[in-house]
């Protein structure tokens, strides 16, 4: 090999090389450096030039260097070009973005190392919004203005989906993407998945059919509906008005999965989740069943220790129960009102002995005055009593005539006997 590289320097350096390109040959060729420094100083003599167009990608990640290519505006011409900024003209154009309508300055540029053509852009001026996002925001608006975009429309996911149904392109990597990392979280997840196209004019009618068939299919929980990512112009199908009104329509709960984080359609808006790829939507959509089932034995433990506890709360306080007097020694319960009854009979006792003692003394000092105030007292002392035959007692002579009948009660007996004198 070593030897054919000397024979091929060996070569060159005995044929000086052609002053033009048309005096180039087979055995008398130009070296790439060299040609490519022809083309150079070709570019380099092309004068500076003003050209519009839209801005399909912007790159200013770097600060000081922005990179754009540029479609022209007509739908219809299918034709872009590579722009690059350096210096202060990169601050300035680092302000726009996709779908702005420009107008640039500058002179095309080769960068030799490549043999790339590019156009080296020195100035920058805003024309208005290109006419497809023009038109998207117009729509925006519309669909807006009907209420397609509420947050009180949007359909809660289900926190644990048996099936998902997934709209992609055939053979896409967003497919690979969203169901190996569905699985890999929950490993029995299941799939419906509807190929369709994901760009040019048979994307939004496939799209549409197989929301509607995937929204029929009763089995299934979660539509995901996913695609790569790629430039403003590859991704307009998912912003087409009948796209955005079936996903509207579906009664299943629908995730944009659309480009990356920095792309966006109108489906992003009405969706019920925009997720910001394809695999943030398999993440967002699908539980980790690791993370489920270390919840449910978090909680079992947790329900365990509640249970444990309030158990052994109750067997305290049986315990409690069961030490204290009334269980040990059960007579201890009527002790008290035993007591009371004691207390009460002697009260009473007491009292009804005090009340017998003082009627007792009343009724001596009665019986005394009575028996003082008694005629029988008198009689005892020697007096009698005279009653007429009608009974009345007798207390003047004048009561009393000749022959009357009267009755003598004396001291022990009574004696009848009749008047025969009266004397006043």
């Amino acid at each position: 090999m070593s030897d054919l590289f000397t024979q091929l320097d060996a070569s060159t350096e005995s044929k000086p090389l052609p002053v033009r390109v048309s005096d180039t040959t087979q055995d008398n060729p130009w070296p790439v450096a060299m040609l490519s420094e022809k083309f150079a100083s070709v570019v380099n003599s092309w004068p500076a030039a003003w050209v519009t167009g839209q801005i399909q990608q912007i790159n200013a990640r770097r600060p000081g260097q922005v990179y754009m290519t540029i479609r022209d505006n007509n739908p219809a011409v299918n034709v872009q070009m590579d722009c690059v900024f350096f210096g202060p003209p990169a601050y300035e154009a680092a302000k726009y973005s996709q779908g702005d309508l420009v107008v640039l300055h500058g002179k095309a540029n080769i960068y030799q190392a490549r043999t790339s053509l590019s156009f080296r852009a020195d100035q920058i001026h805003h024309v208005g919004t290109g006419g497809i996002k023009e038109q998207i925001e117009m729509l925006r608006k519309k669909l807006k203005g009907e209420g397609l975009f509420d947050t009180e429309r949007k359909i809660e996911l289900p926190h644990f989906p048996h099936k998902i149904g997934l709209v992609v392109a055939p053979g896409a990597r967003a497919e690979g993407d969203v169901i190996t990392n569905a699985r890999l979280r929950w490993p029995s997840m299941e799939f419906a998945v509807k190929h369709v196209h994901v760009q040019g004019p048979s994307c939004p009618p496939e799209v549409v059919r197989a929301i509607a068939e995937l929204d029929a299919d009763t089995t299934v929980d979660v539509i995901i509906v996913a695609r790569g990512g790629g430039a403003f112009e590859d991704l307009i199908g998912f912003s087409d008005e009948s796209v955005v009104r079936a996903v509207a329509a579906a009664t299943t709960p629908v995730v944009s999965a659309i480009g990356h984080e920095d792309d966006w359609t109108l489906i992003d808006l009405v969706a019920d989740l925009r997720a910001s790829t394809p695999t943030d939507a398999a993440k967002r959509v699908v539980p980790d069943v690791r993370e489920e089932l270390d919840l449910v034995a978090q909680t079992r433990a947790r329900m365990m220790e509640s249970l444990t506890r309030k158990v052994e709360v109750e067997r305290q306080r049986l315990a409690a129960y069961a030490n204290r007097p009334s269980l040990t020694h059960p007579q201890t319960i009527i002790d008290k009102p035993l007591q009371f009854v004691r207390d009460a009979r002697m009260r009473m006792n007491t009292a009804m002995n005090f009340t017998i003692a003082d009627a007792s003394s009343s009724i001596e000092k009665l019986h005394a005055t009575l028996t003082a105030l008694s005629p029988q007292s008198t009689l005892d002392r020697g007096y009698a009593v005279v009653q007429n035959a009608n009974g009345t007692v007798v207390d003047t002579a004048s009561a009393l005539h000749h022959a009357d009948t009267v009755t003598v009660t004396l001291k022990t007996g009574k004696i009848d006997a009749a008047v025969t004198a009266v004397h006043e």
